[in-house]
């Protein structure tokens, strides 16, 4: 195939980067690509330590959509075996290890929703232990010569708990060695993450060079805060908006982020252009109302993962819920058939995940049932009738 000019490739592909490192040797890549006609082999590992992926995740996925779009041969590198150890970046203690079966369990779902994202016909999904799991000891062992104790301990987590006398597995300390050997074994051009994952994807970039390869690029992109405007994405967290989520649900939890995240989101979530973000950074600097954009915003998510007519009724409800005081057509049902705490309900029913959130709620006076606040946290709710209960501006549960 013929490649867009190596200018018209870099121009949309450091879009919304933090940082690549070296960027002289991605633009010597990019030319050599285009002169031999040969794409590069763009690399992007993820552990499967949950099932679901949120727009947190998508970040990275939108960026390799794009390396996609210009040609290139994008690898999605699950990382079944390094998986089982877990991650140590930014922990302050040993991670629990995932078994076998948990990490293959959500590998399965990873391989059906990263395809909402990036094309399945230009996607080669790789996973590690088809190389991790066949090395011999002699093996790791050469693999652990070819980096010191010394370099593990720059990364900032391993120094603190390396200062503060916390303990560090061994294991932990060959994850980084691991995950850069997965670039030696895929012969990686680029590879991408998240700004957290810096030193581990530059690990990849030396260990190459020590097996006689050219060096890796690194593409690192920015870490995108969750609905509470405050900390990264994380569904431990709650502030996550997760790409199997309802249609409604993703609508209603963009209208309730922070202004200040609208342009980033509109940047690093979405394919308006450059010219039409500057615009709209314009226009609300003069005074135009933010939450005009966010339901743009909106529309444009809930376009790309289900349709345009979705997001057009998506958009409806909303203005039907939030500004006229209805409630959805439809929402989660319990069915009551003992008299039951509202504390009781809106845990069982999965509305809220405890029983110290109900109260933190209840407290707030952001619940209600028909209507009535209600803050008693001893609310009986009884069998026979039906009830529509809602928790704060966008969660509902009828009780039947």
């Amino acid at each position: 195939m013929a490649f867009a000019s190596v200018e018209e490739q870099i121009s949309l592909l450091t879009r919304g980067v933090v940082d690549i490192v070296p960027f002289e040797d991605f633009k010597h890549k990019l030319e050599r690509s285009y002169k031999e006609n040969k794409p590069l082999r763009i690399k992007f590992g993820a552990d499967p330590s949950a099932p679901d992926l949120h727009l947190g995740h998508t970040v990275v996925l939108r960026k390799l959509r794009q390396f996609q779009q210009l040609g290139h041969h994008v690898i999605f590198l699950i990382g079944d075996f390094t998986g089982m150890i877990g991650d140590p970046t930014g922990k302050s203690t040993t991670r629990k290890r995932l078994s076998k079966e948990e990490v293959l369990a959500n590998a399965e779902t990873y391989k059906t929703q990263i395809f909402k994202i990036l094309d399945p016909e230009k996607t080669e999904i790789v996973f590690n232990s088809s190389w991790c799991a066949h090395m011999k000891f002699a093996d790791v062992l050469d693999l652990t010569a070819r980096y010191t104790v010394a370099r593990l301990l720059e990364r900032e987590d391993f120094g603190k708990r390396y200062r503060e006398g916390k303990p560090i597995s061994l294991i932990e300390f060959m994850y980084p060695l691991i995950q850069g050997y997965d670039s030696v074994a895929l012969r990686a051009d680029v590879e991408l993450g998240g700004t957290d994952q810096t030193f581990n994807l530059m690990v990849g970039r030396e260990l190459q060079k020590e097996y006689g390869q050219e060096s890796q690029v690194i593409m690192t992109m920015p870490i995108l805060e969750g609905t509470d405007g405050q900390q990264k994405m994380s569904k431990s967290l709650g502030n996550y908006i997760g790409i199997n989520e309802p249609p409604s649900q993703i609508f209603g939890k963009i209208m309730s982020i922070p202004d200040t995240l609208i342009l980033k989101y509109f940047e690093l979530l979405t394919d308006i252009s450059d010219d039409t973000l500057k615009r709209y950074e314009k226009e609300m600097k003069e005074g135009a109302n933010p939450r005009d954009y966010k339901v743009i915003l909106a529309k444009e998510i809930v376009s790309f993962y289900y349709s345009a007519s979705e997001a057009e009724a998506c958009h409806e409800e909303f203005e039907r819920i939030f500004r006229q005081g209805g409630t959805p057509d439809e929402m989660p049902e319990f069915r009551l058939s003992v008299p039951m705490t509202l504390i009781e309900v809106l845990v069982q029913s999965a509305t809220l995940p405890s029983k110290s959130e109900v109260r933190r709620m209840l407290q707030q006076h952001a619940v209600s049932i028909d209507g009535e606040r209600v803050s008693e946290e001893g609310f009986v709710l009884q069998p026979g009738q039906e009830r529509i209960i809602k928790v704060g501006k966008r969660k509902f549960l009828k009780v039947q």
